[in-house]
């Protein structure tokens, strides 16, 4: 399987450093499969869907080449090749793209499945109901007996693509575990955190990220002690595993060279 970076949507927030949304690009034999998505081409159409508060908080590029569109066509493959995306939450950041892969499994933990389609009033912004007007079919899972180094998960896709909670951000949100081809593994954790520096010993993070994280966890005590299991996880398996999330800039540029 070979595996490509993608940054699907730059972000500029007055008060943090620039913002990525880092999407996985997994070539397999039987198809091309996503991680994530950033915004997709309905966003840049209809920029007033994602809501002005967002637009002035974030300050998005919304770059047509930057959409993983756009993105899978540059590197000569074919966007009808994309069969599944494994999504980390429906942040309206992390789930702009999978109208642009009408044919796709959207994989998606059960729990926050409920809520993008349930959402609660505090919920209510952070979900674009027409990110998914095209009505996707959904692959919902939840923990079982798997375990994957410690964590409960769900195996999404074959043996190589795994759903593993980190539940705080939002509701369901999960990381997406993804087996490279030398055996480790890849996990791409959302946004259980904001800056590449939380999974460092000590962790270190920019004030503004404090805050804004916390500002935006429907459950930050849920949000603390996840980040916490992946400090350790990093630092007791960092030979193993690679930790990121999704919008740290020198993560991205790090794991993409």
């Amino acid at each position: 399987m070979r595996i490509h970076h993608l940054n699907c949507a730059t972000m500029r927030p007055p008060l943090s450093p620039p913002m990525v949304a880092h999407v996985l690009l997994l070539e397999r034999a039987d198809g091309l499969v996503l991680v994530d998505t950033g915004f997709g081409t309905g966003d840049l159409a209809e920029k007033k869907r994602l809501g002005r508060p967002f637009l002035a908080a974030v300050r998005p590029v919304l770059d047509p080449a930057e959409t993983a569109l756009a993105q899978v066509r540059a590197l000569g493959l074919d966007p009808a090749d994309v069969t599944d995306i494994a999504l980390t939450h429906l942040d309206l950041d992390h789930a702009g793209g999978i109208g642009d892969f009408p044919n796709a499994r959207i994989h998606v933990h059960a729990t926050e499945y409920d809520a993008a389609l349930h959402p609660s009033m505090r919920e209510k912004a952070r979900y674009v109901q027409g990110q998914w007007a095209h009505g996707p079919r959904w692959e919902q899972h939840r923990e079982g007996g798997d375990d994957w180094f410690g964590f409960a998960s769900a195996k999404a896709i074959g043996d190589d693509v795994v759903i593993v909670p980190l539940h705080g951000h939002t509701r369901g949100h999960s990381g997406v575990a993804v087996r490279r081809a030398d055996g480790g593994w890849l996990l791409h954790a959302g946004d259980a955190f904001f800056g590449g520096g939380q999974v460092d010993q000590p962790p270190t993070c920019p004030a503004s990220l404090v805050a804004f994280q916390r500002l935006m966890a429907v459950d930050n005590r849920a949000r603390v002690s996840n980040l916490e299991r992946l400090q350790e996880l990093a630092g007791t398996h960092g030979d193993e595993v690679t930790v990121f999330c999704a919008h740290d800039k020198a993560q991205y540029d790090a794991l993409r060279g």
